[in-house]
């Protein structure tokens, strides 16, 4: 039934975006980000002195 094709093409595409929405929410959500504490003590310690 050629006359169906164009439903075919929907549900394909449908699920491909289904997958690809799936797949970055878990990619976005497993990501832990771990933030250096040597950094964050090394801004704490600089201040400027300014001497006019």
């Amino acid at each position: 039934m050629p006359h169906m094709a164009p439903m075919n093409w929907t549900t394909l595409l449908i699920t491909f975006i289904l997958t690809f929405l799936i797949f970055n929410s878990i990619n976005y959500y497993i990501f832990n980000y771990k933030i250096n504490s040597s950094i964050n003590l090394i801004h704490k310690k600089i201040k400027t002195n300014w001497k006019w």
